[in-house]
């Protein structure tokens, strides 16, 4: 089971107190982008084994939404950030690195 930290509020509970929201720091398609960049949008989604960044809700808490990074195998927990940060802060991205030392980029 995950142990989550929200940002806002800063209550750690159990991923049940949360609701997950997909991927995060996506690129999204606004009016009067093309149909290609829509369904891009819309429906191509990273399912990577290993490092992920996620949008989360704290479903039942503060309601507030945050981004959590963490491994998609190990269930391991790297860190939490507001969901208004347009990509990984660099704390986040050196923590994963010293943890991760073979992962590139950041999504």
């Amino acid at each position: 089971m995950l142990l989550l930290s929200c940002p806002c509020c800063g209550v750690t509970a159990e991923e049940t107190e949360f609701a997950p929201g997909g991927e995060a720091h996506l690129t999204r398609s606004g009016p009067g982008s093309d149909d290609d960049a829509f369904e891009s949008y819309m429906f191509a989604r990273r399912n990577p084994s290993g490092v992920h960044f996620e949008r989360w809700r704290h479903a039942y808490g503060c309601g507030k939404w945050f981004i959590a990074a963490r491994c998609t195998v190990t269930l391991e927990v790297f860190a939490t950030y507001p969901a208004q940060t347009t990509e990984p802060p660099p704390e986040v991205v050196a923590k994963i690195k010293a943890r991760r030392p073979d992962r590139e980029g950041h999504a």
